[in-house]
């Protein structure tokens, strides 16, 4: 089967990481984000993926110069101005000459969701179009899928109370397309996926959802970012892709140290410096007296002397001073004014 990756979006939640790098090619531990995408795509037989482009293409194709990642064929489709969702995967598919059921996933979400499944339930109903949903305790920061008993998509209510939701089931960021659905958006012109074409295909009674519990995260926001990495590193996701690298205990570490580390390659830790729950990229410097706790610092950077680095995320190839301490989910990039001595608080974790 063949799939349409959404990773045209200019992550602007992510920002300033995403001033320098696309979202999905932000690491999560020794792996950009899209090759985990890739990575559970081919577990379940997509052996050829459509890359929709928008913003800064040219980091997805000097990535994978030779057209392939984790085990997957890539072609590009590159959009010379945005067509949003619906736009862009017809654009996608009709590049890439799909003329048979195929699937369509947002780039950003990280999810055990079975696509398997999915697809036969798809192909069950002889649905025209099928969304994945995911079951979620709180509702009301996502739009809801009411459905009746045999999986047919009834109504949309966007973000409604916990006690006036008529479903827990929210849009996964997944859906099986038949090309006929492509007919409905209009050829090089823009339309949302869920906004427009949904609602279309719902009065036609010819779109079909069903609803998972399994692991789901929007890696699209810091703190869903630096969770997908903390899950990860401590084990609340499992099956995912490991990097041969060094894990914790790490060198330097006082004895009563607790907590993961991750360590990828060429990476340099002063011996009077402390890392401790925290995961640290390929060709990171940290420097001598410096602490860094339950953080995340991406390839390149440089941690100088006695900065201190607690719950927070340092982008690739960033240089942070001596003695500047970041805190509850600060972060910061290579376009950040840091100087020495300055003390930077973030949103939180919460």
């Amino acid at each position: 089967m063949r799939a349409v990756v959404l990773v045209g979006g200019e992550g602007t939640r992510l920002r300033p990481l995403t001033f320098h790098t696309p979202k999905q090619m932000l690491r999560v531990i020794g792996f950009p984000m899209l090759e985990r995408v890739l990575h559970r795509l081919r577990g379940f037989g997509v052996d050829e993926v459509v890359l929709s482009l928008g913003y800064q293409p040219d980091a997805f194709r000097l990535a994978y110069p030779t057209g392939e990642a984790a085990g997957v064929r890539l072609t590009y489709a590159i959009e010379e101005e945005p067509l949003d969702t619906a736009g862009a995967i017809r654009f996608a598919a009709e590049s890439a000459g799909i003329d048979e059921t195929f699937l369509v996933v947002n780039g950003d979400i990280l999810t055990d969701l079975d696509v398997k499944d999915l697809i036969d339930f798809h192909l069950d109903r002889r649905s025209r179009a099928t969304i994945g949903l995911v079951r979620v305790d709180n509702p009301s920061q996502f739009g809801v899928v009411v459905k009746d008993e045999h999986g047919r998509a009834l109504r949309f209510v966007e973000k409604p109370s916990i006690e006036s939701a008529p479903s827990h089931d929210i849009n996964a960021g997944i859906y099986i397309l038949e090309p006929s659905a492509l007919e409905l958006i209009p050829q090089g012109g823009k339309m949302s996926i869920e906004r427009e074409l949904f609602p279309q295909l719902v009065k036609q009674g010819t779109l079909f959802a069903r609803a998972y519990e399994c692991y789901w995260l929007d890696a699209g926001t810091p703190k869903n970012y630096y969770r997908a990495i903390r899950d990860i590193l401590f084990g609340a996701r499992m099956g995912e892709l490991v990097p041969p690298r060094a894990w914790y205990p790490a060198p330097n570490q006082p004895e009563d140290a607790v907590g993961h580390c991750y360590f990828g390659s060429s990476v340099q830790l002063s011996s009077v410096s402390r890392v401790v729950g925290s995961v640290i990229e390929d060709g990171v410097e940290i420097a001598d007296g410096a602490t860094v706790i339950d953080s995340v610092v991406l390839e390149g950077a440089r941690v100088g002397p006695g900065s201190v680095i607690r719950g927070s995320i340092v982008g690739a190839h960033t240089v942070v001073p001596e003695d500047v301490h970041l805190d509850e989910l600060a972060i910061v990039a290579e376009s950040t004014d840091l100087h020495p001595g300055d003390s930077l608080v973030g949103v939180g974790q919460s």
